[in-house]
């Protein structure tokens, strides 16, 4: 890991980033997906992520996303790791994790929200865009089908599901690094795999859920974005 790539983004030198959980996928891939956030949560505010992982996303799209909440939400699991890096690069829109398991959860309620300030109605909905990086990939076919009818029953008209991670075209790998990759996640998980961009489209569509953007990004990667109809 090279420091000084990290400690640029935060005035705070004292830092000892070689004491956190790092991912050289989110730092290659943080400034791509930054750029297009910029663009797509323009009018929105209150973002949740699902699968904040080490915490290295949150704590870098919050300073450059200062009119938008974050609340980032993992497995228990992986909360000490989130939280570690939300220490070392405090944010004043940045929340500490929540606890959400997609296979038996519920959408997490924010952090930071006082519910005497808000009606019924709004506590139930409080998030404007979910937002997810390399997760449909990795958990099973069945939990992105609860991924989309869970965002689907938080998210308002005209909110957003933003999904970032590898995707095959028309049934068909878009490059044999890719395929590689697939195939080693099959081999230690039979039901994780790359998924079809056009399978995953369907099932968006069924919640309500359409395709209103794709960003081609770094690494044959792509950015998903849908809006609720």
């Amino acid at each position: 890991m090279h420091d000084d790539n990290l400690d640029s983004d935060n005035p705070n030198n004292k830092v000892d980033i070689s004491a956190l959980p790092f991912s050289q996928a989110c730092e290659n891939n943080k400034q791509p997906i930054l750029e297009i956030l910029q663009t797509e949560l323009q009018g929105f505010s209150h973002v949740l992520e699902i699968g904040s992982g080490t915490g290295q996303h949150s704590v870098y799209f919050t300073p450059n996303l200062p009119e938008i909440q974050w609340q980032t939400s993992d497995v228990i699991s992986n909360h000490r790791h989130i939280i570690a890096w939300h220490n070392a690069y405090p944010a004043p829109n940045l929340y500490l994790p929540l606890a959400f398991d997609l296979a038996h959860d519920s959408v997490p309620v924010s952090s930071h929200l006082d519910s005497g300030h808000l009606n019924s109605s709004d506590i139930a909905k409080p998030y404007d865009v979910i937002f997810t990086a390399n997760t449909l990939h990795i958990i099973s076919w069945a939990l992105v089908e609860r991924l989309f009818t869970l965002a689907s029953e938080a998210l308002p008209v005209d909110g957003k599901l933003i999904i970032y991670g590898p995707f095959n075209e028309n049934g068909n790998y878009t490059n044999e690094g890719n395929q590689r990759f697939d195939a080693m996640l099959r081999a230690g998980n039979p039901d994780s795999g790359i998924r079809d961009k056009e399978d995953v489209v369907s099932l968006a569509n069924t919640h309500h859920l359409q395709l209103s953007k794709t960003y081609a990004m770094p690494a044959n990667n792509q950015l998903l974005v849908f809006q609720k109809r």
